[in-house]
Protein backbone atom coordinates (compact mmCIF):
# COMPACT_ATOMS: atom_id res chain seq x y z
CA UNK A 1 0.00 0.00 0.00
CA UNK A 2 1.95 2.96 -1.24
CA UNK A 3 1.33 6.42 0.17
CA UNK A 4 1.07 9.14 -2.46
CA UNK A 5 2.61 11.81 -0.25
CA UNK A 6 3.82 12.07 3.31
CA UNK A 7 1.46 14.59 4.89
CA UNK A 8 -0.07 13.56 8.18
CA UNK A 9 -3.65 14.13 7.07
CA UNK A 10 -5.06 14.42 3.57
CA UNK A 11 -8.51 15.79 2.82
CA UNK A 12 -11.16 15.47 0.16
CA UNK A 13 -9.84 18.74 -1.27
CA UNK A 14 -6.40 17.13 -1.74
CA UNK A 15 -8.04 14.15 -3.45
CA UNK A 16 -10.01 16.30 -5.89
CA UNK A 17 -6.97 18.48 -6.64
CA UNK A 18 -4.80 15.57 -7.82
CA UNK A 19 -3.67 15.80 -11.44
CA UNK A 20 -6.02 14.09 -13.92
CA UNK A 21 -3.48 11.38 -14.69
CA UNK A 22 -3.07 10.32 -11.03
CA UNK A 23 -5.32 7.59 -9.62
CA UNK A 24 -5.58 7.46 -5.86
CA UNK A 25 -7.86 6.61 -2.96
CA UNK A 26 -8.42 8.67 0.17
CA UNK A 27 -8.76 6.34 3.16
CA UNK A 28 -8.79 7.54 6.77
CA UNK A 29 -6.98 10.79 5.98
CA UNK A 30 -4.28 9.28 3.77
CA UNK A 31 -3.93 9.29 -0.01
CA UNK A 32 -2.86 5.96 -1.50
CA UNK A 33 -1.80 5.59 -5.10
CA UNK A 34 -3.61 3.09 -7.30
CA UNK A 35 -1.15 1.31 -9.57
CA UNK A 36 -2.05 0.66 -13.20
CA UNK A 37 -3.68 -2.77 -13.57
CA UNK A 38 -2.06 -5.65 -15.45
CA UNK A 39 -3.68 -7.49 -18.37
CA UNK A 40 -5.33 -10.25 -16.32
CA UNK A 41 -6.78 -7.71 -13.89
CA UNK A 42 -8.28 -5.64 -16.71
CA UNK A 43 -9.60 -8.73 -18.50
CA UNK A 44 -11.41 -9.82 -15.33
CA UNK A 45 -12.83 -6.34 -14.74
CA UNK A 46 -13.92 -6.07 -18.36
CA UNK A 47 -15.59 -9.50 -18.45
CA UNK A 48 -17.33 -9.05 -15.09
CA UNK A 49 -18.55 -5.59 -16.10
CA UNK A 50 -19.83 -6.99 -19.39
CA UNK A 51 -21.66 -9.89 -17.69
CA UNK A 52 -23.34 -7.59 -15.18
CA UNK A 53 -24.26 -4.98 -17.81
CA UNK A 54 -25.76 -7.65 -20.09
CA UNK A 55 -27.90 -8.92 -17.21
CA UNK A 56 -29.10 -5.43 -16.22
CA UNK A 57 -29.95 -4.51 -19.81
CA UNK A 58 -31.66 -7.85 -20.57
CA UNK A 59 -33.83 -7.42 -17.48
CA UNK A 60 -34.42 -3.70 -18.00
CA UNK A 61 -32.87 -3.10 -14.60
CA UNK A 62 -32.47 0.23 -12.89
CA UNK A 63 -28.94 -0.34 -11.56
CA UNK A 64 -25.85 1.33 -13.00
CA UNK A 65 -22.78 -0.89 -13.41
CA UNK A 66 -19.64 1.23 -13.45
CA UNK A 67 -16.00 0.15 -13.74
CA UNK A 68 -12.99 1.98 -12.33
CA UNK A 69 -11.90 4.66 -12.46
CA UNK A 70 -15.05 5.82 -10.70
CA UNK A 71 -15.00 7.67 -7.36
CA UNK A 72 -17.12 6.35 -4.50
CA UNK A 73 -17.69 8.31 -1.28
CA UNK A 74 -19.02 5.43 0.82
CA UNK A 75 -20.70 7.37 3.61
CA UNK A 76 -21.50 10.49 1.56
CA UNK A 77 -19.47 12.40 4.15
CA UNK A 78 -16.72 13.68 1.83
CA UNK A 79 -14.11 11.89 3.99
CA UNK A 80 -13.12 8.62 2.26
CA UNK A 81 -12.98 8.19 -1.52
CA UNK A 82 -12.33 4.75 -3.01
CA UNK A 83 -12.26 3.41 -6.57
CA UNK A 84 -13.70 -0.10 -6.61
CA UNK A 85 -12.98 -2.10 -9.76
CA UNK A 86 -16.75 -2.45 -10.31
CA UNK A 87 -19.57 -0.62 -8.55
CA UNK A 88 -23.25 -1.49 -8.94
CA UNK A 89 -25.49 1.35 -7.81
CA UNK A 90 -29.26 0.78 -7.79
CA UNK A 91 -30.26 4.09 -6.18
CA UNK A 92 -29.61 6.68 -8.89
CA UNK A 93 -29.99 9.48 -6.33
CA UNK A 94 -26.52 8.51 -5.10
CA UNK A 95 -24.95 9.38 -8.47
CA UNK A 96 -23.44 12.82 -9.05
CA UNK A 97 -20.85 14.42 -11.28
CA UNK A 98 -18.24 13.46 -8.68
CA UNK A 99 -19.20 9.77 -8.60
CA UNK A 100 -21.25 7.80 -6.10
CA UNK A 101 -22.25 9.61 -2.90
CA UNK A 102 -23.09 6.70 -0.59
CA UNK A 103 -22.63 2.96 -0.55
CA UNK A 104 -23.07 1.03 -3.81
CA UNK A 105 -25.24 -2.07 -3.59
CA UNK A 106 -22.54 -4.39 -4.93
CA UNK A 107 -18.77 -3.96 -5.22
CA UNK A 108 -16.17 -6.14 -6.91
CA UNK A 109 -12.44 -5.74 -6.31
CA UNK A 110 -9.92 -7.71 -8.38
CA UNK A 111 -6.84 -8.27 -6.23
CA UNK A 112 -3.44 -7.18 -7.44
CA UNK A 113 -0.16 -7.43 -5.55
CA UNK A 114 -0.33 -3.86 -4.28
CA UNK A 115 -4.01 -3.89 -3.36
CA UNK A 116 -4.15 -7.16 -1.37
CA UNK A 117 -4.16 -5.66 2.18
CA UNK A 118 -6.62 -2.91 1.23
CA UNK A 119 -9.03 -5.29 -0.55
CA UNK A 120 -9.07 -8.06 2.07
CA UNK A 121 -8.91 -5.94 5.21
CA UNK A 122 -9.35 -2.18 5.02
CA UNK A 123 -11.96 -2.01 2.26
CA UNK A 124 -13.87 -5.07 3.46
CA UNK A 125 -14.48 -3.37 6.80
CA UNK A 126 -15.27 -0.04 5.17
CA UNK A 127 -17.75 -1.62 2.76
CA UNK A 128 -19.49 -3.60 5.51
CA UNK A 129 -19.78 -0.55 7.77
CA UNK A 130 -21.03 1.70 4.94
CA UNK A 131 -23.93 -0.58 4.00
CA UNK A 132 -22.68 -2.26 0.84
CA UNK A 133 -24.99 -5.24 0.37
CA UNK A 134 -22.54 -7.56 -1.40
CA UNK A 135 -18.76 -7.58 -1.88
CA UNK A 136 -16.63 -9.86 -4.05
CA UNK A 137 -12.85 -10.15 -3.87
CA UNK A 138 -11.68 -11.81 -7.07
CA UNK A 139 -8.16 -13.14 -6.50
CA UNK A 140 -6.32 -14.30 -9.64
CA UNK A 141 -3.33 -15.53 -7.61
CA UNK A 142 -5.51 -17.83 -5.50
CA UNK A 143 -7.89 -18.56 -8.40
CA UNK A 144 -10.73 -17.96 -5.97
CA UNK A 145 -13.40 -15.39 -5.21
CA UNK A 146 -14.32 -14.46 -1.65
CA UNK A 147 -17.95 -13.37 -1.41
CA UNK A 148 -19.47 -11.37 1.42
CA UNK A 149 -23.28 -11.21 1.51
CA UNK A 150 -23.36 -8.46 4.15
CA UNK A 151 -27.18 -8.26 4.22
CA UNK A 152 -27.38 -11.90 5.28
CA UNK A 153 -24.72 -11.42 7.98
CA UNK A 154 -23.06 -14.75 7.16
CA UNK A 155 -19.41 -15.75 7.05
CA UNK A 156 -17.64 -15.10 3.75
CA UNK A 157 -17.82 -17.87 1.17
CA UNK A 158 -14.81 -18.76 -0.99
CA UNK A 159 -15.56 -20.01 -4.51
CA UNK A 160 -12.92 -21.55 -6.78
CA UNK A 161 -12.81 -19.89 -10.22
CA UNK A 162 -14.56 -22.88 -11.84
CA UNK A 163 -17.64 -22.74 -9.60
CA UNK A 164 -20.78 -20.71 -10.34
CA UNK A 165 -21.32 -17.79 -7.96
CA UNK A 166 -24.76 -16.37 -7.26
CA UNK A 167 -24.97 -12.59 -7.56
CA UNK A 168 -27.02 -12.13 -4.41
CA UNK A 169 -28.48 -8.73 -5.26
CA UNK A 170 -30.14 -10.30 -8.32
CA UNK A 171 -30.86 -13.86 -7.16
CA UNK A 172 -31.12 -15.45 -10.60
CA UNK A 173 -27.72 -14.39 -11.99
CA UNK A 174 -24.74 -16.71 -11.68
CA UNK A 175 -21.17 -15.93 -12.75
CA UNK A 176 -18.37 -18.40 -13.38
CA UNK A 177 -15.01 -16.61 -13.31
CA UNK A 178 -13.17 -19.42 -15.14
CA UNK A 179 -15.71 -19.31 -17.99
CA UNK A 180 -15.27 -15.55 -18.28
CA UNK A 181 -11.52 -15.99 -18.80
CA UNK A 182 -11.89 -18.39 -21.75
Amino acid sequence: MSRLKQESYDTSKDYWNLPDDVRAELIDGHLYDVAPPNFQHQKLVSELHHALMNYVKANQGECEVLPAPFAVNLNADDENWVEPDISVICDRNKLSDRGCEGAPDFIIEVVSTGSRPRDYQTKMVMYANAGVREYWIVDPMKKATTVYYFEEDVAPIVFPFGQDINVGIYGDLYVNIEALLK
